[in-house]
């Protein structure tokens, strides 16, 4: 996974909840993870991870994602067992020294 993403995710897992993530990195990173994503009708998409199946909505005024729509994606991910200690426990990274 890119430093791009594994950053998105500690953003999305991060407190206080972020109000700068904007929905084009979350799709991006979504269908990296191997999300089947399907349009529904209106803002609505249906995503399916790591056997886990919800109803996500794109923002409605502009690109990013307000904190309560952060929040949703938050505990979306986690069902779906992505959170930024499973993916470091997954993905070790030889750090520089």
């Amino acid at each position: 996974m890119s430093h791009k993403h594994e950053h998105l995710i500690q953003s999305i897992f991060r407190d206080p909840v972020s109000g700068n993530i904007h929905w084009r990195e979350v799709e991006s990173l979504l269908h990296h993870l191997g999300a089947e994503v399907e349009s529904l009708s209106g803002a609505r998409l249906r995503v399916k991870l790591n056997g886990h199946e919800d109803v996500l909505h794109r923002p409605h005024h502009g690109n990013t994602l307000d904190r309560s729509a952060v929040k949703i994606l938050r505990e979306y991910l986690a069902r779906s067992r992505i959170t930024p200690s499973l993916f470091e426990a997954n993905n070790p990274r030889q750090k520089d020294v």
